[in-house]
């Protein structure tokens, strides 16, 4: 368990960020080898259906995203105040519900994939093979959204190693099954699903192991304390704030998308690219904002302002630095980053048109980013779900207002407006978050 009483030093904070850092990193990889050995086959459709059905299951997962943020606050609030049988009743509470929710997408994999293609229409040989994929993939289910309260629980006790573990091991292994089923042995789109299934059950099972030491307390498996009526009414409050707040934030970017669609199949694929930069400032920053949710949470646990603050200050100037050199590498580096994703030079040729941006969003998105691990941590999800609702209004108007005069840049423009009121308004919140700890 984490020493919740041991002064917060950088030393600290990088204990639990770097970590979470490298197992981001290895999200991407794990992309580029599932497409790459089904393009080993030399046909579009198996690539257009691993990447399709991919992106489907991501979305819908997605959704329990609650799951490992509502889980990391919750969790490290119990450790703060030194309430052990409570930490292990937190891991078995958010297995039943990631085993929960992944048996309902099991049920309802039918109807779910039906409205998927529904918006997202392929061509028919591309649809059969996305669905061989699924129809495979969606019996990890269960695992995959367990994995997710495991990795909350994790970062919440500061045992930021062991979700590298699981991630580097789960990719690792979803990897080498991989090159065996689809190279090996030939078996194309389905070997790619079943390598995946295979890995996520792997691990889950290895996430289980690394929390052994719950399941060495009675409390994980005491019914009163798991099934507590107010804790589990607490828990539902925190997690449908969380997940109402996400939905928002998911609005904008899949609107994003969609308007950026109407200027044109050039600046919609140089949008795509872009959007890569946003991807590497989150996996980047992501592993500040998960120290601040764990030292934030165990200092509310606990009943310390100062800590807490403390806490807040010194992720948030790692998080800091962090922009700061993102920025610098995109406006120094930024051209060949897009030259390397985009082969067209048209493409390569508008994406450098709005590449500005790419360098202001890590310096514009950094209250947003360090705020939301702060909030997350406190718990205080209710204040995170409304000021994303007034940033959602911020960005509808920004839209509005500039998009028809500056075309795409006055929609990268709202966007970063959207980063900039969401920072701003939890900012102004986080006074009462402070009090609260007293």
């Amino acid at each position: 368990m984490a020493d919740t009483a041991g002064a917060i030093t950088h030393g600290r904070v990088l204990k639990i960020a770097v970590p979470i850092v490298l197992s981001n990193a290895t999200v991407p990889i794990l992309a580029t080898v599932d497409t790459g050995v089904v393009g080993q086959m030399g046909l579009a459709a198996p690539i257009g259906a691993v990447g399709i059905g991919g992106i489907i299951l991501t979305a819908v997962y997605w959704v329990f995203g609650f799951l490992r943020m509502g889980t990391t606050g919750l969790t490290s609030q119990a450790q703060g105040a030194g309430r052990g049988g409570e930490v292990a009743a937190m891991l078995t509470r958010s297995l039943m519900i990631g085993l929960s929710g992944g048996l309902a997408m099991i049920v309802l994999q039918v109807p779910v994939f039906w409205a998927a293609f529904q918006l997202a229409p392929a061509s028919a040989e591309v649809e059969s093979l996305a669905r061989d994929y699924m129809e495979i993939r969606v019996w990890s289910a269960p695992a995959i959204i367990s994995i997710y309260g495991v990795t909350g629980w994790l970062i919440a006790l500061e045992r930021a190693r062991a979700v590298l573990a699981v991630q580097v091991t789960m990719n690792g292994v979803n990897i080498l099954l991989d090159l065996w089923f689809v190279l090996g042995l030939g078996w194309g789109v389905q070997g790619v699903a079943l390598a995946t299934f295979l890995a996520e059950w792997g691990g889950l099972a290895l996430g289980l192991w690394l929390c052994r030491d719950a399941f060495a307390r009675p409390a994980w498996r005491e019914r009163a304390r798991v099934l507590d009526r107010a804790a589990l009414r607490n828990m539902a409050a925190v997690n449908t704030d969380i997940l109402l707040r996400s939905l928002m934030l998911q609005a904008i970017f899949v609107s994003f998308l969609f308007l950026g669609s109407d200027f044109g199949d050039v600046t919609l694929a140089a949008n795509q690219v872009l959007l890569q930069f946003l991807h590497i400032t989150a996996y980047a920053l992501d592993g500040f904002a998960f120290a601040a949710e764990a030292l934030v949470g165990q200092a509310m646990g606990a009943r310390n302002r100062a800590r807490l603050r403390r806490g807040a200050l010194l992720t948030s100037q790692w998080g800091l630095a962090a922009s700061l050199l993102l920025a610098t590498g995109f406006a120094l580096l930024g051209g060949t980053i897009i030259d390397i994703m985009a082969k067209a030079p048209a493409v390569q040729t508008e994406a450098r048109a709005y590449l500005v941006y790419m360098v202001l969003a890590p310096i514009a998105g950094l209250a947003a980013w360090m705020l939301d691990g702060i909030f997350i941590g406190a718990t205080r999800a209710r204040d995170m779900r409304n000021m994303m609702a007034i940033s959602l209004l911020a960005y509808v108007a920004a839209v509005l207002a500039l998009v028809p005069m500056l075309g795409n840049h006055g929609l990268w423009l709202a966007l970063l407006v959207s980063f900039l009121v969401r920072g701003v308004t939890l900012g102004l919140r986080y006074p009462a978050l402070e009090r609260a700890a007293d």
